[in-house]
């Protein structure tokens, strides 16, 4: 009599479908920062064009926008596949695991469980929520995740971006190609860019020791998702049979949530990320629905149905979201050009879309992402203690041409609303102011009319200085009424360090 064959499960095939997991989490996430870095550091409006739907999806801006749909997919997705959402689509989080990736390296097993600190999570959820509600935007933009990441992206890597770009302009025209072209590398805000460096640097150092330590102590979009996480229907579960105790799912744990004793996983601070599942070589953890029986599937089948659901419900999310939502010195090569200089205002510009400075300032989180995108140079970061970081016009570099719309249409919060180029055309932003002792004809004793020739509104006209000698030397006289303040006549003045004609900006953006 033949003895009965004994059903040995193929741990290769579990293992490997367990692994597979992460290497899905693993490929949507640096799609996912690669994707949002280049609304960055693209200079050429590609991918703000056709990219923009990442930045819309971010939880924070999505919030302040008011951008339902977008929030409603967010939790949906939280609720069926836990925080997802903090290490597939969050671009600090997916930040903080490459520096955590790099800690593992150095250091193998390296994490603990410890206990969350949910007094210190809910009282930034607090300060938060108060900033929001008060307008303190410099709160806001510190905690903002997105807008973090957004800082450094645009501070550090766009930067660098652009002089690879130049070098390659460089090179290609050596060879006589101009399949790349030079492009200006200058510093919009010193102290974003400080910002942005002491916070890769904080980040990259809890990352590398710790993990998630940020995300779950500090970041009040992570509080939120965790909280609504420890309702998740799939998670990671451990099945008590088959562990066996070796704590090697925990010391690998990033956000330090799996104890091993009581066999219990912290859903409030679990990410996600799949690495526990990974690392068990027992089967003992797997990703699966906690609304069935332990029973009613083998484990292969339950991650094999995990790992559909997960990808599934991820690229619908972000399908469902997307459709929703080198600088001239020299005046021909002889005469040394002064760099202009900043005037004084009383009022601050803000762009077209912004619908006045109260607005702006309720809404922005500093992200930098409309710094990035203008293509002028106009916007950069202010350094008002009221408004710290958050963009502000000025015309050293360019002026705010009326046919380029690009800046309100890649904020995602509301900040700067979309408008059209005939809309832009109306909205009056500020007005030009003449200064006398700067002008050219009084100082040079020549003509100019720079201002006049270049204004898009035809809202300066020069006349004779004196009004009984038409051929006198002519001045600016500018007709507020029709000025939207673009700033042209600001930039192309030629009168220096200070220009003779500036805008100041209105508190309220009004329409001619």
């Amino acid at each position: 009599m033949q003895p009965k064959a004994i059903f040995i499960p193929n741990l290769t095939n579990i293992n490997s479908n367990r692994l597979m997991l992460r290497k899905i989490r693993v490929t949507l996430a640096i799609l996912s920062i690669v994707m949002v870095t280049l609304l960055f550091v693209d200079f050429t409006g590609t991918a703000q064009r056709y990219l923009g739907w990442m930045a819309k999806i971010q939880f924070l801006p999505a919030l302040l926008a008011l951008n339902v749909g977008v929030i409603v997919l967010l939790v949906a997705m939280t609720l069926l596949l836990g925080r997802v959402y903090c290490s597939v689509i969050c671009p600090l989080g997916i930040m903080q695991d490459a520096f955590g990736w790099l800690g593992k390296k150095a250091k193998k097993n390296r994490y603990t469980h410890s206990r969350a600190l949910t007094w210190l999570r809910l009282t930034m959820l607090a300060v938060m929520a108060v900033s929001i509600a008060a307008g303190l935007g410099i709160i806001v933009a510190l905690l903002a995740p997105y807008s973090a990441y957004g800082r450094i992206a645009q501070g550090i890597l766009a930067p660098a971006w652009d002089g690879i770009n130049n070098l390659l302009a460089s090179f290609a025209e050596h060879y006589g190609s101009y399949a790349f072209y030079t492009v200006d590398v200058w510093l919009r805000g010193g102290l974003t860019l400080g910002v942005a460096i002491a916070t890769l640097v904080i980040l990259g150092v809890l990352a590398f020791r710790g993990g998630r330590t940020y995300c779950n102590t500090i970041c009040p979009v992570g509080t939120v998702l965790g909280y609504l996480s420890k309702y998740s229907i799939m998670r990671p579960v451990i099945d008590t049979e088959k562990c066996i105790n070796c704590g090697l799912c925990s010391r690998n744990c990033k956000a330090s949530c799996i104890d091993v004793r009581e066999h219990a996983i912290d859903y409030t601070r679990c990410v996600a990320c799949m690495d526990c599942i990974g690392k068990c070589s027992k089967g003992a953890i797997s990703y699966r629905s906690r609304l069935g029986s332990r029973s009613e599937k083998p484990v292969a089948a339950a991650v094999d149905g995990g790992r559909r659901t997960f990808v599934v419900t991820a690229l619908a999310t972000a399908g469902a979201a997307g459709l929703k939502a080198a600088e001239k010195k020299v005046d021909g090569g002889l005469a040394v050009i002064e760099d202009k200089k900043k005037p004084v205002r009383k009022t601050k510009i803000v762009p077209p879309g912004a619908l006045g400075i109260r607005n702006l300032e309720s809404h922005c989180t500093s992200c930098q992402l409309c710094v990035s995108a203008c293509p002028n140079g106009v916007l950069r970061p202010s350094t008002d203690p009221e408004s710290l970081m958050q963009p502000e016009s000025s015309y050293e570099r360019g002026y705010c041409r009326p046919e380029c719309t690009r800046c309100s249409h890649v904020c995602p919060t509301g900040a700067i609303r979309p408008i059209s180029r005939e809309e832009k055309s109306s909205v009056q932003i500020g007005h030009a102011v003449w200064v006398k002792a700067n002008c050219v004809p009084l100082t040079d004793g020549v003509e100019c009319g720079n201002c006049a020739r270049h204004c898009p509104a035809g809202a300066i006209q020069m006349v004779a200085v004196d009004p009984a000698d038409p051929a006198s030397l002519h001045i600016p006289v500018v007709n507020t009424e029709r000025c939207i303040g673009c700033g042209a006549c600001e930039n192309l003045c030629p009168a220096r360090p200070f220009s003779a004609i500036y805008v100041e900006g209105n508190e309220t953006h009004r329409t001619i």
